[in-house]
């Protein structure tokens, strides 16, 4: 599936607990143990109910070792920022934690979960890329949950009007659609194509899915950053080149997920890259989307065919501080399991990580984008695995943006991005 204080004794609260961290250095749990009893599961806001609903199955079927849902705060970054604080002072609040697939490398790195036991999940059931979302030298630390990876949303009706036959699979290609739709009535005012450009982490991503797609890598196979290869240069410059000429709109140098999604729902772009969560949205019904109907979706396009997109999700991992790891890691097995996943693939569209639901007929039937979704899988890439996570992202962010806005060119800021990246990461 992607992407933010009153009396002076209240405020103290949060410096004290960086104080603490601080004294604590981020030293780590003690090692795993075989504790049993009631657990907490730290994960994110429960909008269906249904994480509740996969609860109430477990507390009743195990009435000693009960666990209770604590939701973080919506916003990623200030949701990593509780954990964090949380993981510093060692505190057992939470036993198990819901961790955005980019976090399992720094919260492994400070020992602050712990290695999955083997056999605690079977491997082999997973969509593999997810499954190495997981790992951290090696080692399972956290066991994939949701997963999902951006595709290309396309007005099916202005192309088939245009004269094509199915979306493209190439940028080139992409912009001869465009240009096409243009020239119909109906299509003047269309504009062509949108991802996630604002300077957040969605640019992070399309960024790396633009460098991917050239042919080229943000961080090679042996971790060095790669940004300033001819491929990934090409990624950028068709990033930059696409407001240039007007492929994206000026108005989509500000995009966020939600931005894109309602731009192309109310029908004001032909091509919008998004994940998997807009589909539903898009098809509905209730005279919410203009485009319902008139639509479908399809890999992302690249340069020379099909591209690659980045690979999102959010994992399981047990704290390195709680005192009931053996419960905390029967809830983890538990939730990740087929039978569990099935019962929550029925009740909401986050792609799962397990990889017999993408060809089970009455998914697919619920969730035609089922197929383009696993096709896609196959090809994507997970963010860098690196401990220093969040500033690597707000490099890109900052490179690249500059790049977009004219302020810089291709080659330089491929140049200072490559030293940025090379000094966080050693």
């Amino acid at each position: 599936m992607k992407a933010g204080r009153a009396g002076a004794a209240v405020a103290l609260v949060p410096a004290l607990l960086l104080v603490l961290g601080a004294c604590s250095g981020g030293s780590g749990g003690s090692g795993t143990n075989d504790g049993r009893g009631p657990i907490t599961f730290a994960t994110g806001k429960d909008l269906t109910r249904t994480v509740q609903r996969l609860a109430d199955g477990w507390n009743r079927a195990r009435p000693d070792e009960r666990v209770r849902i604590v939701e973080l705060p919506e916003d990623g970054d200030r949701a990593r920022q509780q954990l964090v604080q949380n993981m510093r002072i060692e505190s057992d609040a939470y036993d198990v934690v819901r961790l955005d697939a980019v976090w399992t490398a720094e919260f492994a790195a400070h020992r602050w979960i712990v290695p999955l036991s083997d056999g605690l999940v079977d491997t082999g059931t997973f969509v593999p890329a997810s499954l190495e979302t997981g790992k951290y030298r090696g080692r399972l630390y956290a066991a994939p949950w949701l997963t999902g990876t951006g595709v290309l949303y396309y007005r099916t009706d202005l192309l088939e009007k245009a004269g094509f036959d199915g979306p493209p699979a190439t940028w080139a290609r992409m912009r001869e659609q465009c240009a096409a739709v243009r020239r119909l009535p109906e299509g003047g005012d269309v504009g062509c194509y949108a991802g996630q450009h604002g300077k957040y982490e969605g640019l992070t991503v399309n960024y790396a899915e633009a460098v991917q797609s050239a042919g080229g890598a943000v961080f090679d196979a042996s971790g060095r950053p790669a940004v300033d290869t001819p491929a990934a240069k090409a990624g950028l410059r068709f990033l930059v080149e696409s407001f240039e000429d007007g492929t994206i709109p000026a108005k989509a140098a500000t995009f966020m997920e939600e931005d894109g999604r309602r731009a192309f729902q109310e029908g004001d772009l032909v091509f919008h890259r998004n994940w998997a969560y807009v589909y539903a949205l898009a098809a509905a019904g209730d005279g919410s989307s203009a485009v319902e109907g008139r639509f479908d979706v399809a890999p992302i396009p690249g340069l020379d065919g099909p591209g690659s997109g980045t690979l999102g999700g959010n994992n399981l991992a047990v704290s390195a501080f709680s005192r009931h790891q053996a419960t905390a890691r029967d809830f983890v097995a538990h939730i990740v399991g087929p039978e569990v996943q099935r019962e929550y693939g029925r009740a909401q569209s986050f792609p799962l990580s397990l990889a017999a639901l993408y060809d089970d007929p009455g998914m697919v039937e619920r969730y035609p984008y089922l197929p383009v979704l696993e096709e896609g899988l196959r090809t994507a890439r997970p963010r860098p695995a690196v401990v220093r996570y969040n500033e690597v992202s707000a490099a890109i962010q900052d490179h690249v943006a500059a790049a977009v806005a004219g302020d810089t060119t291709v080659d330089r800021a491929a140049a200072d991005l490559q030293a940025a990246l090379t000094a966080l990461t050693g």
